[in-house]
């Protein structure tokens, strides 16, 4: 595989290589990486994240090992309005210093591409400074990062029982800046009980469109949510998708909109049921995998124990998860022109792992197997 520029130039066999003209000419100029009895992949394109926040959430994780559930955390004042306080107070540089060391880790286990949401500050100024923090964090890394604006995470406290009125400061005030300032290529609501309600959703969306971004959402997670009349503002994907109704499934096979699952969160949750991959794979509905890293559900950083989660829980095969983790990944951020897969033309993204089989990747869960990682033709890891 030659790579000039960060970008793919061609790809096949060193004895083809070697004929090249050019690289005859340039060889000693060139960096030569040896791969032998190592397998390399596509870059893993982490399309789920929430990389801005400041600490964990130690105290929902005791509770929930004591037996509290989701809901009942939130209620009693943990879950997403506990970072919220945090992320208020800090600087934006301590939250930037804060995305690039989750990037930097990322990067060490393969992931080259990565989305990253606000969504813990929830009120317009914290929004933006979330927002800002990515921008700067993917300044200094040399990856690809995909922001998106998650200001529709939850209601917060100063809004309680008054969500239309937070909704409205989201759609008109958040939205609108975030767009004229470039800050985002998305935007994200969480669409659920206790979260969002459809029509809310609805109205957001039609925001979000109003001013030129895409949208992405949160949905069927805690409860079932229809996912069709959402169609109309063509998302680029629907995630978590624990809960969806069978009617939905035939609609979204028709659609490019894809179906990005994160059994991150339901391990750490601790669930027993986690997202019917078979059923929408099986029915011709794209998917993607994604870690969800955040301080709260899912603490993770790494896409091999995503795929590994996949295989063991979602019977996906390896060849699936490897799919999902790469070029459905970059669908999911409609990236796919130039990410997520290893053909000239695309960008130089890639991972090296120490294995002699991709299918290792997933089988070796908890541990890192990555020995190199390729940022847009730049070597961030490894030797």
């Amino acid at each position: 595989m030659l790579c000039v520029g960060g970008k793919i130039v061609s790809v096949g066999t060193t004895k083809d290589a070697l004929r090249d003209p050019w690289l005859k000419r340039n060889r000693k100029k060139v960096t030569e990486v040896d791969c032998a009895g190592r397998v390399v992949t596509p870059g893993f394109v982490d399309s789920h994240t929430h990389p801005v926040f400041v600490g964990p959430r130690l105290v929902d994780f005791e509770k929930r090992i004591q037996g509290a559930s989701y809901e009942e955390i939130a209620a009693a004042g943990g879950g997403i309005r506990s970072s919220l306080e945090a992320v208020r107070k800090a600087a934006k540089s301590e939250l930037s210093a804060k995305v690039l060391a989750a990037l930097q880790d990322m990067a060490a286990y393969g992931t080259t591409t990565v989305e990253a949401k606000s969504g813990y500050g929830l009120t317009v100024e914290s929004e933006l400074k979330s927002l800002e923090a990515v921008r700067e964090a993917a300044a200094r890394w040399p990856g690809t990062v995909v922001a998106t604006l998650l200001g529709a995470h939850t209601v917060p406290k100063e809004f309680q029982g008054r969500s239309r009125a937070y909704v409205e400061i989201v759609a008109k005030k958040m939205i609108p800046q975030v767009a004229r300032r470039k800050l985002a290529q998305f935007v994200d609501v969480f669409c659920d009980k206790g979260a969002f309600t459809a029509e809310e959703t609805e109205q957001i969306f039609a925001a979000a469109e109003k001013n030129g971004l895409g949208v992405r959402a949160h949905m069927g997670q805690l409860s079932e949510t229809l996912l069709w009349p959402f169609l109309r503002f063509n998302p680029a994907s629907f995630d978590h998708l624990d809960h969806v109704n069978k009617d939905d499934i035939p609609q979204l096979a028709k659609r490019d909109t894809m179906a990005t699952l994160v059994p991150g969160a339901n391990y750490f949750l601790g669930l027993k049921e986690y997202p019917h991959a078979r059923r929408l794979i099986d029915a011709g509905v794209p998917v993607a995998l994604a870690t969800d890293y955040n301080p709260g559900t899912s603490p993770t950083i790494s896409m091999p124990m995503a795929m590994s989660l996949a295989s063991t829980h979602m019977r996906m095969s390896a060849a699936e998860a490897m799919t999902a983790a790469t070029i459905n990944g970059a669908w999911a951020l409609r990236v796919a022109d130039r990410k997520g897969s290893l053909e000239p033309g695309k960008d130089a993204d890639l991972a090296i792992f120490a294995v002699n089989d991709y299918r290792e990747i997933p089988y070796w869960f908890g541990t890192n197997r990555c020995e190199m990682t390729v940022l847009n033709g730049e070597i961030a890891c490894g030797a």
